[in-house]
């Protein structure tokens, strides 16, 4: 027998053994579990022996000082989905644990319980809180209140297969909570509030509760103009970084699109060809950036760049520098029209989210910005920021992007940033003019910026807009705010299934 992270392969498995432990009550859906591994995959462990799954546990990380004390399993889990885990919380909160029947009394449950305490060690984490069932206690209930039961469990006068156990393995009571679970009526709905300490955590500096994490963004509204080499635009470039530096940014955003810049100098007025040329400077663009990112301790989102990849294939890609000089990138998946029509640009495949040390972001090119679902399955995967490189040549379809990247703050509790080009290239083909005014958004509640709005540009004019975010002020909100989008959604009604 293993013990072992679980892994896609079993969520199958793992519900058709939900069903056999806890007959009568809700199982797992196959949404929740895919949830829990895309966010905290290391505090899900499964038991297998001889290739069955024959146990399970399931846990988040939390403040746990910032949930009423007389919070639900649904409260402090989301209803099933953990989308409020808090990698910087102090306590592992476990959810549920089960071990099929036919293996009870070898330890499994036991051996589940061990790995917890051992992420919580090797995490730093202060403690482990469980919510736990008392499921013989309906035998008990018309004698004896909880409490009473609870009692005599602890003095071994009353065996519980559940409180027994958590006994047996050092967690200690620390209250009793009524309707913990709506569907368990062996517990008459009551959960036994349980802490395990671990006594080798070590106070750091870097963790405490915090009242701010602010996060500094420079958007850049880039002006198109005639340029005579890569120089050029490397200088121009690098004002704005410099600009976005001296400014304590944390990221310095650039629109999309915004090297076509270089297609001014190329000696080729065919659109499909010009851009191909365009494509050989990618080296020299991703070294730019690199640099620009170490030099000047920035993470900048570098707009967007047409790369050759795949046999030809051209692709919209949005870079990620960091300041720490790695790199990452992110495909456009819903290629325009036009860009269809002049330069015949493919379509990439996936959502990413990126770590960096300003917390979890996303990008979305332009276009992908008005597709609800993919802000959706970005705040899933954890991003916090989406930063939205842009580039439109009228008011209309400007006014596509910045709405939708409204709506998607609004409805995810996240924060947006727009990016976009102004000016214009009178003599390259497709290029010939801009429209932009590039701003960062806010979800829209009291303790965010009036209008929804951080800051904005002003309208076709070069500049820079530089505004902060607070990522705590957002975590905090998502828990408690007027409303709660993400806990509020309907996941027995509708769900969004990233493929």
């Amino acid at each position: 027998m293993i013990i072992r992270n679980m892994k896609h392969e079993d969520i199958d498995d793992i519900i058709a053994l939900q069903e056999v432990c806890f007959p009568g009550m809700v199982p797992w859906k196959t949404a929740h579990l895919e949830s829990h591994l895309e966010i905290f995959q290391e505090g899900q462990f499964v038991a297998e022996f001889d290739g069955e799954i024959i146990g399970s546990c399931s846990s988040l990380i939390i403040n746990f000082d910032e949930y009423d004390d007389r919070h639900s399993w649904a409260d402090v889990t989301d209803d099933g989905y953990i989308t409020n885990h808090n990698d910087d919380g102090y306590n592992l909160y476990g959810i549920e644990v089960m071990v099929h029947p036919d293996y009870r009394r070898m330890k499994i449950g036991h051996r589940l319980y061990e790995k917890r305490k051992e992420l919580a060690r090797e995490l730093n984490l202060k403690s482990i809180i469980i919510g736990g069932r008392i499921p013989n206690y309906h035998k008990y209930a018309k004698e004896m209140s909880p409490r009473e039961y609870v009692n005599e469990v602890s003095l071994h006068t009353i065996y519980d297969p559940v409180l027994s156990f958590q006994l047996l393995n050092g967690f200690t009571l620390m209250r009793i909570n009524p309707n913990y679970l709506p569907d368990d009526m062996q517990s008459n709905k009551y959960a036994t509030l349980m802490e395990w300490n671990n006594v080798d955590y070590k106070s750091t500096t870097k963790r405490f509760y915090k009242t701010s994490y602010p996060v500094r963004i420079c958007v850049v509204q880039y002006m198109m103009r005639q340029i005579n080499s890569f120089e050029d635009f490397a200088s121009q470039v690098e004002y704005f970084t410099d600009v976005a530096s001296d400014a304590e940014a944390d990221f310095a955003v650039f629109p999309e699109l915004f090297t076509t810049q270089l297609m001014s100098f190329l000696d080729e007025k065919v659109p499909s060809l010009a851009i191909r040329k365009l494509t050989e400077f990618t080296e020299e663009y991703i070294q730019l950036f690199t640099d620009l990112a170490v030099r000047y301790n920035i993470n900048i989102i570098g707009g967007s760049h047409f790369v050759k990849e795949d046999e030809d294939k051209i692709y919209n890609i949005a870079y990620l520098f960091r300041r720490d000089g790695t790199i990452e990138k992110q495909y456009k998946l819903h290629i325009t029209p036009n860009e269809r029509k002049w330069w015949g640009i493919s379509a990439g495949d996936s959502v990413k989210v990126f770590d960096t040390d300003c917390g979890k972001i996303a990008i979305q090119i332009c276009y992908d910005i008005e597709f609800p679902e993919l802000a959706r399955i970005a705040t899933e995967k954890g991003a916090k920021i989406i930063f939205v490189p842009f580039c439109t040549e009228d008011r209309e379809g400007y006014l596509r992007v910045r709405y939708c990247a409204q709506a998607r703050a609004i409805e995810n509790q996240i924060y947006t940033a727009i990016s976009g080009t102004v000016g214009n290239l009178p003599q390259t083909e497709n290029m010939d003019i801009q429209y932009a005014q590039s701003a960062i958004f806010s979800p829209s509640d009291f303790e965010f910026s009036r209008d929804g709005i951080v800051g904005e540009a002003n309208p076709n004019i070069e500049m820079v807009q530089i505004g902060d975010v607070d990522l705590e002020v957002l975590r905090r909100k998502r828990q408690d705010g007027t409303v709660r989008h993400l806990k509020d959604r309907r996941h027995d009604i509708y769900q969004i299934k990233y493929k």
